[in-house]
């Protein structure tokens, strides 16, 4: 039983820290959401949730998540690039389900940005284990 478990532990360990993460990362964007959602409009709330998400995520994601080794300063700035680049794409992702949800289907803006948050996570995980935080010779 032990060794099924240990098995199972290595064999899903990145997409469970992922999921712990991404559910840190998630709270982290939420409550940003809603506290300059109170004083600005919701696209300007939601960026600045992106951005304050992304910083948490790219650190718990290198270090935690896909215990990524960068060795050179060429390697950490093209793995950082490649990381900001993708969560730019998953940002209009984002900034569109939310214009959908709020602004064309009147949802309530806190509603919406948990199902928002969902798919973003989702797509996330594709593109830092698909893309970004995979093995390099750089």
């Amino acid at each position: 039983m032990g060794q099924q478990l240990q098995h199972l532990w290595h064999r899903y360990k990145s997409v469970l820290a992922y999921l712990f993460f991404g559910g840190l990362t998630t709270v982290v964007n939420y409550l940003v959401f809603w506290i300059f959602n109170m004083f600005c409009s919701y696209l300007i709330a939601n960026t600045f949730a992106w951005f304050l998400s992304v910083l948490f995520a790219y650190v718990t994601n290198k270090l935690w998540v896909f215990d990524a080794k960068t060795p050179t300063v060429r390697a950490r700035l093209k793995e950082a690039t490649s990381f900001f680049g993708f969560r730019l794409l998953s940002y209009f992702v984002d900034q569109g389900i939310m214009i959908v949800g709020i602004s064309f289907l009147h949802g309530n803006d806190l509603i919406v940005k948990l199902i928002d948050q969902v798919l973003i996570v989702v797509l996330n995980w594709f593109f830092s284990k698909l893309f970004i935080f995979k093995d390099r010779d750089v």
